[in-house]
């Protein structure tokens, strides 16, 4: 086996793969909770992907991804034998792993998918786990048996109602937040999810913690393009996260600063879809 050779690759979901990467060292070191960073070719971008499993005596590492973006689609369309240019890891801190209590999770997409080393490390520390995982439809459902093996308690929904209780993720949480007392929320996925859950756990005065997950170049702490404003410093998420106080980040900045490359992003996919065609 070759260094970044893709082992295994499924389809998950609805644009969704799954890759399991034959890496010789990143496993020996990852931990719940950290990422890599991936380069396709000489002149590709460096973009983050959460951890989703690993395993240090194999000797490979698992990522869940879903093809938005020219990077994410190129990726997606290697096979099996092929090799990955670059990926640079573990990266960031890793989870705060101990016994909370009651800890929910909240995951809207394929945030599901790093939600479940964070999980599996829970539950081991002793934790009374609950899972809300939240799709669009039914399609892009990922992880609901391998996260009901672990979880006390799994709910699913999906904005069509194909699967589970329609609705969203916080319609679920605050049920759960009316209903019983819960030590730690811990949340993944879109920022204006992040952002709608720690607006409603503040109410409940439960802690709950977010990992972000801004534009990122060199995830070394250098170009400082993944910067957020928490709790009114500038924290870089690549180094000091990506895992923050919901209560404290600024997510109205990070949703601007989000979308400060979205036409130049369309540019290059369009360019790239058309050259395919």
């Amino acid at each position: 086996m070759r260094e970044n050779e893709i082992l295994e690759k499924n389809i998950v979901g609805e644009k969704i793969k799954s890759f399991k990467i034959y890496s010789s060292e990143i496993p020996k070191k990852a931990s719940p909770g950290q990422f890599i960073v991936l380069r396709l070719s000489e002149k590709g971008e460096r973009f983050p992907l959460t951890l989703c499993d690993w395993n240090k005596d194999e000797g490979w590492i698992k990522i869940i991804f879903q093809e938005i973006g020219k990077s994410t689609i190129k990726l997606g369309e290697m096979e099996e034998g092929m090799v990955i240019m670059n990926i640079l890891g573990p990266l960031g801190k890793p989870s705060e792993i101990r016994r909370f209590g009651k800890v929910v999770f909240v995951a809207g997409g394929v945030g599901t998918a790093e939600i479940y080393p964070v999980v599996k490390g829970m539950k081991e520390a002793g934790n009374i786990i609950k899972c809300i995982i939240g799709f669009r439809s039914s399609k892009q459902v990922i992880l609901e048996k391998e996260l009901g093996k672990i979880a006390d308690e799994i709910i699913v929904t999906t904005e069509d109602g194909s699967k589970g209780k329609k609705g969203f993720v916080t319609d679920a949480l605050n049920e759960i937040l009316d209903e019983e007392k819960i030590d730690l929320v811990y949340s993944v996925g879109p920022l204006i999810m992040m952002k709608v859950v720690g607006e409603l756990t503040r109410k409940f005065n439960v802690p709950t913690r977010v990992s972000l997950n801004p534009i990122m170049v060199d995830g070394t702490g250098i170009c400082g393009s993944c910067r957020v404003e928490v709790d009114g410093k500038i924290k870089f998420a690549c180094i000091d996260g990506p895992e923050f106080d919901a209560h404290k980040v600024n997510f109205e900045e990070l949703m601007t600063r989000n979308r400060r490359f979205v036409k130049e992003e369309k540019v290059s996919l369009d360019r790239y879809l058309k050259a395919k065609d």
